[in-house]
């Protein structure tokens, strides 16, 4: 649960979370916390990585390979979090997800999990639509919740780790029905100035 809560929560991508450490992690027992993401953890395949992993070891993506993200978490995640640490701990190398030997969740086991969890989730109806079909739409859930809040575009674009072009463009949908608010807001201002 805590794996995807990252995702909807924090709008992380599946490969960030993977990587996601402990200390990574600062979760306060009362109000906000931050997940400060250092690497990523894509599936490759071992003949592909140095390492001879499946899970090659990257910087975060659109960034110098050296630089993290911080990204501010609400308290509901930070409880959902801790609780997951109290009760599983943590697996090789410290990270807060792994499989059942510790080592790095794969991709087709949260695949594997969302796909049963949309069957008990959804109502019989729903279950063969798009609606939530792959772990990554929680991290869309997310992105376009923040946009419907209010949140500026620029600041969603920082927490996860795209350009505002690409919010922009990608969630312009959310973003055309602020027209009204955005024009009150400004109306506002103008008053406020003398000017309106």
């Amino acid at each position: 649960m805590a794996f995807y809560a990252v995702l909807y929560y924090a709008g992380l991508r599946p490969a960030e979370a993977v990587g996601l450490r402990r200390s990574d992690c600062h979760l306060p027992e009362k109000g906000w916390g931050t997940l400060t993401l250092r690497e990523t953890r894509p599936v490759s395949g071992k003949q592909w990585t140095d390492s001879g992993e499946r899970h090659d070891r990257r910087g975060l993506k659109a960034r110098e390979a050296t630089s993290d993200r911080p990204v501010p978490i609400p308290p509901v995640l930070v409880a959902i979090l801790r609780a997951h640490l109290k009760e599983f701990g943590t697996a090789k190398e410290g990270r807060v997800f792994g499989n059942e030997r510790g080592g790095v969740v794969g991709s087709s086991t949260y695949w594997r999990v969302w796909e049963e969890a949309r069957m008990y989730a959804l109502p019989p109806e729903r279950v063969d639509s798009p609606l939530a079909g792959r772990p990554y739409d929680l991290r869309h859930a997310c992105i376009t919740r923040w946009l419907n809040a209010g949140v500026p575009i620029a600041e969603v674009a920082r927490r996860v780790g795209n350009s505002p072009e690409v919010i922009h463009r990608r969630y312009h949908g959310c973003i055309d029905g602020h027209e009204e608010v955005a024009n009150a807001r400004i109306a506002l201002a103008l008053r406020e100035d003398g000017d309106g």
